[in-house]
């Protein structure tokens, strides 16, 4: 038997037409594949533009110009990260203008620097900023190259441009509450009674206390700056040596010391709480005067509104909300939970406030023309010409300063992305 051949299928053929139809179904996948693609694209382009041109962009703007140097707010973020740290926001609204200061001094520290010579290596800062435990981002190394330049400017440029010796004087004084009690101190001391016995007992400002009324040796200039008066600084070196003065009225001065005047309004047995009205007031015998005439008629709102020195409730006429006991200090509180309601207490003084007004006395022992500064003073001093130099800096019409672009809107962003972190 012959075998049988094998049968092949016979071949479709493919019509113009199904031919056709298959590649316009074809096309249609592809134009609905390019299509997706495209709105996909298109999405992302959308999103990533909407970031491009709310996020990126505006940390890309030059916010702040020193002269040819130019900061972003990019940077200004950084900066206000750095120096809001933890704190909430509207601590940070605080800072937005002071941050703003900051960077433009640094810049003309530096470029000035640069001027006089001296600069700080980025391999320099770099050891600094890993010195910090723990080691410190580099985002701010301008921070401590500021820092680093400025202690080199003061030690190898000013130490050369501060004396180290000046016209001197040395100085006692105490700060006394009342013209009646500095001229009875007065009177003591003119009778032979001793200045700094009387200082450390009297005095009410910390440091002359502390030091029995001595505050040492100082040159006119220091005086001036010492964080104490202004007085001292208009009187040493005006007055004669080894003469007392008389009381000299400060009217800024602060002192541990004030007095109440308090009438208890109301006062609940149940909740141990009381309703009063009170005034701070700084000496006692000012607050006897004013007891008088509340005693003559006088209107305790009227007189707290106008001489209290408790600015928490001087514009409500010194009176306070329900206080229960330990709110206030024990010698207010001694008072007011004590008494009888109604009852219009007497001066009652009180060591743990701060009152201002005060009367010095003043005495010069000595003076020498050409005396050697002290350590502190001399680091005061250097303080000094370092802040003057600086301000020049501000001051010199050739630097020049824009920060015109951070409006309230754009600081208030600045603000926002630092929170957000």
């Amino acid at each position: 038997m012959a075998k049988k051949g094998k049968i092949e299928k016979p071949k479709r053929e493919v019509t113009k037409r199904q031919l056709s139809r298959w590649q316009q179904q074809k096309r249609r996948e592809r134009i609905i594949l390019s299509a997706g693609v495209f709105i996909i694209v298109v999405v992302l382009g959308i999103i990533g533009g909407g970031w491009y041109f709310s996020q990126h962009k505006p940390l890309q703007q030059t916010v702040i110009r020193v002269n040819d140097a130019e900061f972003n707010m990019d940077y200004y973020v950084k900066m206000l990260k750095l120096y809001g740290g933890d704190e909430p926001g509207y601590y940070m609204y605080g800072l937005a203008d002071e941050v703003v200061t900051v960077i433009e001094r640094n810049e003309l520290i530096r470029q000035e620097a640069m001027e006089l010579g001296f600069s700080v290596s980025d391999e320099e800062v770099d050891k600094e900023l890993k010195s910090f435990d723990p080691p410190i981002s580099k985002d701010y190394r301008d921070v401590v190259r500021t820092e680093m330049l400025i202690s080199k400017l003061r030690d190898e440029y000013f130490e050369q441009r501060v004396s180290q010796f000046a016209k001197q004087r040395h100085i006692m004084a105490m700060l006394l509450e009342s013209v009646s009690q500095a001229a009875e101190v007065r009177a003591r001391l003119e009778s032979g009674e001793d200045f700094g016995e009387l200082a450390g007992e009297l005095s009410l400002e910390t440091l002359t206390k502390a030091n029995n009324g001595d505050l040492g040796w100082h040159s006119e200039e220091v005086l001036a700056e010492l964080p104490i008066t202004p007085i001292l600084g208009e009187y040493g070196f005006s007055a004669d040596i080894g003469v007392l003065s008389h009381p000299i009225y400060d009217e800024t001065v602060i002192k541990g010391v004030g007095y109440w005047l308090i009438e208890v309004l109301e006062r609940e047995e149940e909740t141990e709480k009381a309703r009063v009205q009170a005034m701070l007031l700084g000496s006692e015998e000012w607050a006897w005067k004013v007891k008088n005439e509340l005693e003559a008629g006088g209107n305790f709102a009227t007189l707290a509104k106008e001489l209290s020195q408790h600015y928490a409730t001087k514009e409500a006429g010194g009176e306070f909300d329900w206080l229960p006991p330990g709110t206030m200090s024990p010698a207010f509180d001694e008072f007011v939970f004590n008494c009888e309601v109604g009852t219009l207490s007497e001066p009652i003084r009180d060591d743990t406030v701060a009152t201002t007004k005060g009367y010095w006395l003043l005495k010069v022992l000595d003076e020498d023309d050409n005396r050697e500064i002290s350590d502190e003073d001399r680091d005061l001093l250097l303080g000094m010409a370092l802040n003057e130099w600086v301000t020049s800096l501000w001051d010199d019409p050739e630097n020049e300063i824009d920060d015109s672009y951070l409006d309230d809107e754009k600081k208030a962003w600045a603000i926002n992305r630092a929170i957000e972190g």
